[in-house]
């Protein structure tokens, strides 16, 4: 299931993917019980309670739905397996239903389940993650921990029991690893020993410190116990992976040319051959090193691009005051956003800015987690910023610090919250229907975020009153574009190293080249991409989302208003955005 931004998270389902009676009882909201009118509906309801939930009961917990906090994903090949004939059985279900006499939007949720199904098959039956990645394994309990402790959707003792069964069913994971791991890649299983440290300190730290107000002694006792038998299990998978593992990892990360034109289509809805996005991928990329080009000659002369780049990178906040830095800006991107009528934000509330979570430190910079949309008790954001590592030199800090200069740290702020992935998730809220709240697409949600980058400041945001300099304009202009080239880069990266015309070392040298990119930023990125083969999202729904506004201007000609081409956008959930073209122009043309 494709959930925005919470893992990212796609990003987990891709290293990145719930129960308790009595918290069910008192927290699951009405909807979840209710008798559907209608056959499509009690489908659609079949399919969530019979054939995704009780396979990724982690996503349950992340949805809302607290009847599986208890319970753990089968990692093992049997679990594997009952999977794939289960999602042949019900896709057999949904392929059956006639769409004739749905609506159109119930039509179009038929196609994105179908979709949906099919990723999900392709997954497991050809890309085979599960016996190719360990840190799938090691960051996969993590997250389903940090999902209990995170949100408190229920006292911390009812909390602590549902983790506790959750934990007592972890050595069970490390065994499914042991068994299912043959040949990995050797970058995948330096990510995860990359990965395990952090993790180990989690459970050590972060997770007996979230529940510091339990006073029940038995119950503490209980959790000791469990807790320090999955750090013992841990450390020992660490050290398995070293000794034993690393020294036989000579697998292939490359998924193919085939696999990654079927994860294009079932996951995104677009058919446009590789080729041809190769060539609209190079093109923004050219275009966007072009637009920096000029901005920074307006902003020095005297200096090149490179030149201008490395003075802006060389501001930013110190370390301790990052998340500070981007609280502070959250009040001036709403104030833009609603004097200039840019979106409609559903809700006064901030997200909560804090440090990323171990278990995605070692992949991603920033990301936004965001309750799941039947959540109605526990409805904190969290916007994840990465802060360097204790251990790290100074130089490596000074490196790593150079992204979050704080002309680029608009941009993240941007993307990640006003108005990307926060008001994006506010509007998933009220999405139309159930498939629109849980199932949708990265190049909507990540597209949508990236776009917003750009949208932001050709609106107008952060220049100059008439006669003032617009210096501090160009610099902002300055971070967009190259966060831009961050994701062009990832676009043509992402392609290229899956279809085998370019190494790892060769995407190293085009991020820092191409995408005017640190190489400590180009080494994690190049790293994502191994795992992440379509992290192309970004910058392809970016262009889709541009198309369609321009389609849309198009069609409404004087009549046409950007806050409600915005909303319109927005209120349709996060599927393809070849599914909203339908919506919004009623017709199929290309989204590219």
């Amino acid at each position: 299931m494709k959930r925005p931004f919470c893992g990212v998270l796609l990003c987990l389902s891709v290293l990145i993917c719930i129960g308790n009676q009595v918290v069910a009882q008192k927290s699951a909201p009405a909807e979840e019980h209710a008798a559907p009118q209608n056959p499509w509906d009690r489908l659609v309801d079949q399919y969530f309670d019979d054939y995704y939930f009780p396979f990724h009961p982690t996503g349950g917990t992340s949805a809302g739905f607290h009847r599986y906090d208890t319970q753990l994903e089968d990692y093992s090949r049997a679990g594997v397996e009952a999977e794939i004939k289960a999602l042949k059985q019900v896709r057999g279900k949904i392929a059956g239903f006639s769409a004739n006499g749905l609506a159109a939007e119930r039509q179009a949720d038929r196609e994105l389940l179908l979709h949906e199904i099919d990723g999900r098959l392709l997954e497991l039956e050809e890309i085979r993650q599960w016996e190719k990645n360990p840190d799938r394994y090691a960051s996969g309990i993590t997250y389903s921990v940090f999902l209990i402790m995170s949100r408190k959707f229920a006292p911390a003792e009812e909390r602590l029991r549902s983790l506790i069964a959750r934990e007592r069913q972890m050595p069970k994971v490390f065994e499914a690893a042991h068994a299912n791991l043959t040949n990995p890649p050797k970058i995948y299983t330096q990510i995860a020993l990359l990965q395990l440290p952090g993790i180990i300190r989690f459970f050590q730290q972060d997770v007996p410190g979230a529940f510091h107000e339990v006073k029940e002694a038995k119950l503490l006792e209980e959790f000791k116990q469990n807790n320090q038998a999955v750090i013992h299990s841990l450390s020992a998978y660490q050290k398995w992976l070293q000794d034993d593992l690393l020294p036989r990892s000579n697998g292939d990360f490359r998924i193919g040319a085939e696999n990654y034109r079927k994860k294009l289509l079932y996951d995104e809805m677009v058919d446009t051959p590789l080729d041809e996005l190769l060539k609209l991928g190079y093109a923004d990329l050219h275009r966007n090193q072009q637009w920096l080009k000029e901005a920074a000659a307006r902003i020095d002369p005297g200096k090149t691009p490179q030149e201008v780049l490395a003075d802006s990178q060389k501001n930013y906040p110190p370390p301790d005051k990052l998340l500070e830095a981007v609280r502070d800006m959250f009040s001036d991107l709403r104030g833009f956003i609603e004097r200039d009528r840019i979106v409609t934000i559903p809700s006064p509330v901030l997200p909560i800015v804090e440090e990323t979570p171990p278990f995605m430190r070692a992949l991603t910079f920033a990301s936004m987690d965001t309750p799941g949309p039947y959540e109605h008790t526990a409805k904190e954001a969290f916007f994840n910023i990465t802060l360097p590592e204790k251990d790290w030199t100074p130089e490596h800090v000074r490196e790593f610090m150079a992204q979050f200069n704080y002309d680029t740290l608009t941009a993240v702020a941007t993307h990640e919250a006003y108005p990307g992935h926060y008001v994006q998730f506010l509007w998933v809220q009220n999405a139309p229907s159930k498939v629109r709240k849980l199932v949708g697409s990265g190049s909507n949600a990540e597209g949508w975020a990236h776009y917003c980058e750009q949208m932001m400041l050709d609106e107008g945001y952060g220049k100059p009153a008439n006669g003032r300099s617009d210096q501090k304009y160009l610099k902002l202009r300055l971070g967009q574009l190259q966060d831009a080239l961050l994701r062009n880069a990832r676009y043509i990266a992402g392609i290229e190293m899956h279809t085998g015309k370019m190494t790892f070392e060769q995407a190293v040298d085009f991020f820092v080249k191409e995408g005017y990119q640190s190489r400590a930023v180009a080494e994690t990125e190049s790293k994502r991409g191994t795992s992440d083969p379509t992290y192309l999202v970004y910058t392809l729904g970016k262009l889709e989302i541009l198309k369609l506004r321009e389609d849309y201007q198009r069609k409404l000609g004087a009549k046409f208003n950007l806050q409600e081409f915005h909303d319109q956008f927005l209120k349709q959930g996060f599927p393809p955005v070849k599914i909203i073209r339908r919506a919004m122009i009623g017709d199929d043309s290309p989204v590219l």
